[in-house]
């Protein structure tokens, strides 16, 4: 599992993500569990994800960040990387984002996949 923590801050909120391999529902739900151990993100307040499982198709969540999962499924589609979980995980901060969350989403995302071109 690739955590990257503290990626970016914007009035308030904070924004991580974490990628790592999956191959099914099973293993999704594992990985944001053990995403989940981790005390600081425990205290989360969305942990969106989307995985592109070979033998599964496409999988997303928004955990009420609405629309953040297609984001994220979008940028796994366009770089064809198949059996793997991106999560951008966000803190709120009391103030509402409107279009910006989007463009951080986007990000964290990156940040992600960079991470995971450099695994093996």
């Amino acid at each position: 599992m690739i955590v990257l923590e503290d990626i970016l801050r914007d009035r308030g909120s904070r924004y991580a993500a974490a990628a790592g391999p999956v191959h099914s529902r099973r293993e999704i739900d594992a990985f944001l569990a053990t995403l989940r151990q981790r005390r600081k993100f425990d205290k989360a307040t969305h942990h969106s994800w989307a995985a592109l499982l070979s033998d599964g198709g496409p999988l997303k969540n928004d955990d009420g960040e609405t629309g953040a999962g297609a984001v994220i499924l979008k940028m796994l589609e366009r770089e064809a990387v198949p059996d793997r979980i991106v999560v951008v995980t966000r803190w709120y901060g009391g103030v509402h984002l409107g279009g910006d969350r989007f463009a951080h989403i986007v990000t964290c995302t990156r940040a992600a996949l960079a991470a995971l071109r450099g695994q093996p």
